[in-house]
């Protein structure tokens, strides 16, 4: 068991075995909440699709590839 001291604005240092175990790092959310006698904190699932917005670098061409796509399967 860890014990960590909190800051003056409640603010804890979560320990980098229990961060890595549970792939928290910079910009993780976490839901933070009471059960019973419990401050419970457990990280948000990652968001797939928000987190792959942008790796391919198109500058938006596959994407007015697909609408031309979309426009002209519509016609026929």
């Amino acid at each position: 068991m860890t014990i960590v001291t909190s800051t003056i604005k409640g603010q804890i240092v979560i320990p980098a075995d229990i961060r890595r175990k549970y792939g928290i790092e910079k910009g993780t959310r976490l839901k933070v909440y009471e059960q019973k006698n419990m401050i419970i904190v457990k990280p948000l699932k990652r968001d797939p699709v928000q987190e792959g917005r942008g790796m391919l670098k198109t500058k938006g061409r596959i994407l007015k590839a697909l609408v031309k796509d979309r426009k002209r399967e519509a016609k026929l």
